[in-house]
């Protein structure tokens, strides 16, 4: 069984910068791409970010390229996601989900319970 605790979400200011943090537990995590989504209030899930498990290869939603960035340490079997120039409009609950190489969230085999994001103006 594979299990994903996430942390480092909080309250920012616009502007400012956040970095998650997601713990996978398990031997085989570099057997997956690992995915970043988020859900605002109201809406529905949405891809952020994915990031194959070499860690060569990465993939952004256009509403986050060039302010987040994807990475991954296998040694310490964690997935980051670091967000500079943080919006408003990025305050969501931010999930991490461990799969195959995909934006599809329902195709993800395992799931973080999540950690909130709060972006103030």
């Amino acid at each position: 069984q594979v299990q994903l605790v996430e942390s480092g979400g909080g309250l920012v200011q616009a502007g400012g910068s956040l970095r998650l943090s997601c713990a996978v537990s398990g031997r085989t995590f570099s057997g997956y791409a690992m995915g970043w989504f988020r859900q605002a209030p109201g809406k529905e899930r949405e891809f952020v970010a994915v990031i194959t498990g070499s860690g060569h290869r990465t993939l952004y939603a256009d509403s986050v390229k060039g302010r987040f960035t994807v990475s991954r340490d296998n040694a310490k079997n964690t997935v980051y996601l670091q967000m500079n120039s943080l919006k408003p409009e990025d305050t969501a609950v931010y999930y991490c989900a461990a799969g195959p190489w995909t934006t599809r969230g329902d195709l993800y085999d395992y799931w973080g319970q999540g950690t909130q994001v709060t972006v103030s103006s």
